[in-house]
């Protein structure tokens, strides 16, 4: 294997590293969707009977994203390079284009090209991933421009400043999703963003569903997703695809399901939809959350079934009745507010519970 051409970027304190690899044989125009073999393994399809996407706007920090590949057309809005070259719908290294497919890609007639998890989503590419002070900046422009969820298929250093902008973001109520990173990538000191709790980490599994070699493991893992030989849109107009591998391929996988959750359930929180996506998973490896699989791999239909019956926490001022008063010492209210008003606490005790499992989760 060799790393993505391109997507290694080298500063005197730093090292952002892809989190994809790619595979040696190139991927024939007429093979495409065939080739996206998770599509099948994750009933998209029966997904997208369901929603695809649409009114939610992905944000992809990465390396630019060709706005005019065929398979994008229409799905890239414009976005903003960090270091003011650009908007962000360019890509001369390819990483950024292969994973603004995978989230949002919309294909061609006829069943040709590649098809994304939420293709009628759209992508807000924000460019480069670099260093954590770039990281920064690109997640606060993101926020400030109505992203929903955020993918960073990337690895960079953890800094304060980094830390405070996923908080940000969290509080925002934006879904941020980023890859594990492959092992020959990762040192102690760049397993970020997906290290922050706010994150959720993402690795590789293969299409038996078993953890990828390369997939980076760890107590920040969250769960996993498809990640290996994986055909993705290409930068590069000569060819157009690529078949790839890696987490940074499965983060966007996950934030495509994420897409799905979203434009569904608008009702829900960010922290609400990572923990349906969590609780849904696949459990694989030892019993329970495990550092290999995390809570296990991404279950698509699962996922959406449970996002339906979850209810967000209600107003605090929703349905407040005044006190009438009375006489012998009894409650003013009607039996049935006060059975109404128990209702509410005790819908509101649960989505608690399911946020704090979210927030309270070891690292």
């Amino acid at each position: 294997m060799r790393t993505f051409p391109g997507h290694r970027l080298m500063a005197a304190t730093f090292a952002c590293l892809a989190t994809i690899v790619a595979c040696p044989t190139p991927a024939q125009a007429d093979q495409h969707r065939d080739q996206q073999w998770y599509l099948k393994s994750l009933r998209v399809a029966e997904a997208h009977r369901i929603t695809e996407g649409k009114g939610v706007t992905v944000a992809v920090i990465d390396s630019g994203v060709w706005a005019e590949h065929p398979d994008l057309a229409g799905a890239v809005l414009p976005g903003f390079n960090v270091l003011g070259k650009g908007d962000g719908r360019d890509d001369l290294e390819g990483h950024g284009t292969g994973i603004a497919g995978v989230i949002a890609a919309r294909g061609r007639s006829g069943d040709r090209g590649v098809l994304g998890v939420a293709p009628a989503a759209v992508i807000l590419p924000v460019s480069p991933a670099g260093s954590p002070l770039v990281v920064t900046k690109a997640i606060d422009w993101s926020v400030e421009h109505g992203a929903k969820v955020i993918n960073m298929s990337f690895l960079t250093g953890n800094t304060d400043g980094l830390a405070a902008a996923i908080k940000r973001a969290a509080d925002a109520d934006v879904v941020l999703v980023a890859g594990s990173g492959n092992d020959d990538e990762v040192g102690s000191d760049s397993e970020y963003p997906a290290a922050y709790p706010e994150v959720i980490a993402v690795g590789a599994a293969n299409r038996a569903g078993k953890i990828a070699s390369f997939s980076h493991p760890g107590p920040q893992l969250d769960l996993v997703a498809p990640g290996v030989d994986v055909t993705v849109a290409s930068s590069d107009p000569a060819k157009e695809y690529q078949r790839v591998q890696g987490t940074s391929v499965s983060s966007a996988i996950v934030s495509g399901a994420a897409a799905l959750i979203r434009a569904k359930n608008p009702e829900l929180s960010a922290a609400q939809v990572a923990e349906v996506l969590e609780s849904t998973a696949i459990d694989k490896g030892a019993a329970g959350r495990d550092d290999t699989y995390g809570h296990g791999e991404l279950d698509l239909m699962s996922a959406l079934s449970a996002a339906a019956s979850v209810t967000r926490r209600p107003d605090a001022s929703a349905g407040t009745v005044p006190n009438s008063g009375s006489d012998g010492g009894e409650s003013g209210l009607p039996v049935v507010v006060v059975v109404g008003v128990g209702v509410l606490v005790l819908a509101g005790a649960v989505v608690a519970l399911v946020v704090g499992v979210r927030r309270g989760r070891g690292r």
